[in-house]
This record gives structure tokens, C-alpha cells and sequence, in this order.
């Protein structure tokens, strides 16, 4: 098997927006991925809530990852929850090949019409060589 070059991704964003005094918005998003020789993983969440003129608030979440091995193993999963007061997604993925391993796991909750986070947390690893790790973390308040 050739040498691989570790090369961890992460992309974060944060962004809220008020459209007047009574109307505001905000969106949220981070992701990452990680690489080491024949293994790949990917997570990525978003979120969003804006609270309209009238006081009516609506919320959206998504997330998803994805995990391939060429010779070895490789999962990934995405749990959802949701009740009126909070929304919840958490995503996690991995792969491994003997000792090399490639994981990526985020995180994201939107407090309806309140407080949008995010983290998304990488590390890939190749045997006789360090781990590379990348946190990312994000937040939005909206102001009431």
C-alpha cells in the first residue's frame, strides 16, 4: 500500500442576520472531513430559525456523514431530535484499515428562535506517525 498524506478539512460558518426591530434570522453550519492512506470520513450539520414580525418561529436542522476504506471498514450514522423547545442532530462517521483510521463527528442544536452551535471534531491516523486533529466550533444568538 503507497504513503498517503494526511489532510484534514474543516469548513465552519456562522451567520445571523436581523431583517428589522421585530424579525430575526440566523443560520449555522460547520462540517470537516479527514483522510489517511485508503480511508475517508465526512461529517456536516445545519441549522436555522428565524422569528417573523408576528412572533411565529420556525426552525430547520440537517446533518449527514459519510465514511469509504478501500481495504477496510467504514460506517457512519446521523440521529435527529426534535421537540418544540430544541432540535438536536449529531452525526459521526469513520473508517479504518488495520491501524489507519480516518473519523469526523458533528454536532449541531438550534434553540428555536434563541441559539444556534455547532461543532464538528476530525482526526485521522496512520501508524508510527501523530495524530491529526482539527475542532471546530460556531454559535449564533439571536437577540429577543
Amino acid at each position: 500500500m503507497g504513503s498517503y498524506v494526511l489532510r484534514p478539512l474543516v469548513l465552519a460558518a456562522g451567520l445571523a442576520l436581523a431583517t428589522s426591530a421585530y424579525a430575526q434570522s440566523g443560520t449555522i453550519g460547520s462540517g470537516g472531513s479527514s483522510a489517511a492512506g485508503g480511508t475517508s470520513a465526512t461529517t456536516l450539520g445545519t441549522g436555522g430559525s428565524s422569528v417573523g414580525a408576528d412572533g411565529s418561529v420556525g426552525s430547520s436542522i440537517g446533518s449527514g456523514g459519510s465514511a469509504a476504506a478501500v481495504d477496510g471498514k467504514a460506517q457512519s450514522r446521523t440521529k435527529l431530535h426534535a421537540n418544540p423547545n430544541n432540535l438536536m442532530g449529531q452525526s459521526k462517521a469513520q473508517a479504518h484499515d488495520g491501524g489507519t483510521f480516518s473519523k469526523s463527528q458533528t454536532k449541531t442544536q438550534v434553540k428555536p428562535g434563541d441559539e444556534l452551535r455547532t461543532r464538528t471534531k476530525t482526526m485521522a491516523h496512520e501508524p508510527r506517525s501523530k495524530p491529526v486533529k482539527s475542532t471546530t466550533r460556531n454559535s449564533v444568538e439571536l437577540g429577543q
